[in-house]
């Protein structure tokens, strides 16, 4: 099944969806004026966001780019949020340090380079780490000046669908207007029942970011993303790691047969596991932390001793204190915000994007839909497709993933082919003597059109972007498999596992 032209599918794209917002039960009047935002915040603008996060500062960029005034308030005083302050990038860094550490410790004297007394220091590492967030959030602060974003410092809170009261960070109060506010204002870190977090015995990701020493022991509480990454990083620096779960498995969401063998990798790397295990009691009062555990089922109690616990049992939306209750902004008992296709909220002229309205909770995905949501405000047409949004766990080897797993596939009552191709068989992998791994395509068996594609390598988060643009087009494994790759290259693996899902491979 040959793929069809690009410029002919978005054609028809838009075609399609210019005709479904035009029939469309939510009815907004908007004005797009055509200069770029200037003068003070409390002249009216066409764009108010809530929230300097992924979201909210990429859709402030769009929409001064649309042409429309706007103005983007922030309360932490530095632009970027979660993600960029204490989330994605330096969680990012770290990882990369410590993989540095790692592989000079233990896999240079593979290639040839020796070294002795490799030591850590965990100051300079930190202050890497520091010096990147620092630049990046300058960057967009920049980014904000070219476009002609008004930016304002401080907590916001709406008073009215068209008013934001704003406490600046130097403590004086001013009132944002706007004819279209958009909440942006991202997640927290979701406390556990009595888990008291002190960001010193008892962190949060934010205090696993920062840790003055590198723990003895360290205990991360859930098995998701990001309790694995920070784990990894901890545990190549020396710290012996265990990982407690409620479930039965690690990261739920990913396809069983990549689960199990990233598990395996992981405990490869002297990562404990306790899964189907909960914990019942804390206890602070010594040098360190002392859990009760005990079965999820329930059952007989243990005790686990660390230096450090990490709370790491998922993130919960920020919305409370932003006036919502007040203006009619309606929310579900997660305290997320209902939106239409257009991303509006019950109360006209008042959008929300990002982690504060169901979905996948990743930056990406937040600036997809600011992007979308301010070219609906512009009135142009946008979209985000959730069922095609990359995820990626960037531990060592990563773990990418895009489309339906298996299990999906099978609960689906859909035929469907597999094809696999290890990474032990790629050249480029075993030259680098960096091979562990696997890709994995899942294709529907009469049409051969891709439902899903897991990867399990080195860099696979870059790698897994190909098969994004496949599943995004509509094509088949055949198109993947007679696309020429560059040898020798990882991304091989890619279009071996497509030749091994129509007909069969050839290194293996």
């Amino acid at each position: 099944m040959a793929m069809a032209s690009l410029a002919r599918k978005k054609a028809l794209y838009f075609s399609s969806n210019l005709c479904k917002s035009s029939s469309s039960s939510f009815k907004y009047s908007f004005s797009v004026s055509r200069g770029f935002a200037s003068g003070s915040a409390s002249d009216e603008n066409d764009v108010v966001i809530i929230g300097g996060g992924p979201g909210g500062y990429v859709a402030a960029i769009k929409a001064a780019q649309l042409g429309l005034k706007t103005t983007c308030i922030e309360k932490r005083g530095a632009l970027g949020g979660t993600c960029l302050n204490v989330g994605c990038i330096p969680s990012k860094a770290l990882l990369h340090s410590s993989h540095m550490y790692h592989e000079a410790k233990h896999a240079f004297a593979n290639h040839g380079v020796k070294v002795s007394n490799v030591e850590v220091d965990l100051p300079a590492m930190l202050g890497q780490k520091d010096k990147a967030v620092s630049n990046l959030t300058r960057g967009i602060e920049g980014l904000f000046k070219k476009n002609k974003v008004t930016y304002v410092k401080g907590y916001g809170k709406l008073i009215s669908p068209s008013e934001v009261s704003v406490e600046t960070i130097e403590g004086e109060n001013t009132v944002v207007k706007g004819k279209n506010i958009i909440i942006a204002t991202g997640s927290d870190v979701k406390p556990l029942p009595g888990i008291t977090i002190d960001e010193k015995k008892i962190v949060s990701s934010t205090g696993a970011l920062s840790l003055s020493e590198i723990p003895k022991k360290l205990v991360v509480i859930g098995a998701g993303y990001i309790g694995l990454e920070l784990g990894s990083v901890w545990g190549r620096l020396g710290s012996e790691v265990t990982v407690v779960e409620f479930a039965s498995d690690i990261v739920p969401s990913m396809d069983g047969e990549i689960r199990k063998q990233f598990q395996r990798s992981l405990e490869k790397q002297k990562m404990k596991f306790m899964l189907k295990t909960k914990v019942v009691g804390v206890d602070t009062s010594g040098e360190g932390v002392k859990l009760t555990l005990e079965p999820s089922a329930g059952g007989d109690q243990t005790t686990l001793e660390a230096d450090v616990v990490l709370v790491s049992a998922g993130r919960a939306p920020f919305t409370a204190g932003l006036g919502l209750d007040e203006i009619g902004v309606e929310m579900d008992k997660m305290g997320r915000i209902p939106v239409n296709e257009r991303f509006g909220t019950n109360v006209p002229g008042v959008f929300a994007i990002g982690d504060v309205i169901p979905g996948p909770m990743l930056a990406h995905k937040a600036e997809e839909d600011g992007v979308a949501c301010v070219e609906y405000i512009a009135g142009k047409v946008g979209h985000v497709d959730y069922d095609l949004v990359p995820g990626v766990c960037y531990t060592h080897p990563e773990v990418a993933s895009i489309g339906k797993t298996e299990e999906q596939v099978k609960t689906m009552g859909v035929e469907y082919r597999v094809g696999k191709f290890p990474f032990m068989a790629n050249s480029r992998a075993k030259a680098i003597d960096n091979a562990e791994g696997l890709v994995k395509i899942i294709a529907e068996k009469e049409s051969d059109k891709i439902l899903g594609v897991h990867i399990m390598s080195p860099n696979a988060g870059e790698l897994i972007h190909e098969a994004v643009l496949a599943l995004q087009y509509g094509a088949s494994s055949e198109d993947i498999a007679r696309t020429c790759h560059a040898h020798p290259t990882m991304s091989e693996a890619l279009k071996e596992a497509a030749m091994a899902t129509y007909d069969k491979a050839i290194h293996i």
